[in-house]
């Protein structure tokens, strides 16, 4: 992961640790968005992986879809 990368996905590792046990874990694809993020930015780095992670945060409604949806090669 670039240092940039390391640096966008500070937040998301926040989450994760602070407020993700709050939330739950009724998470309506997998792997979670928060996971996703991560691994959308180990893959591509801090602009396409901030991309594809906004992407798949903003997909995640209650009309939106659900199941498996894994990062883009």
């Amino acid at each position: 992961m670039s240092p940039l990368a390391h640096i966008v996905a500070l937040p998301v590792r926040a989450y994760r640790l602070l407020f993700s046990p709050w939330v739950g874990h009724g998470c309506r694809y997998h792997p979670t968005c928060s996971a996703y993020a991560l691994e959308a930015l180990e893959r591509h780095g801090a602009f396409k992986g901030s991309w594809l992670a906004a992407r798949r945060v903003l997909r995640c409604h209650p009309l939106g879809g659900s199941g498996i949806d894994n990062v883009p090669d």
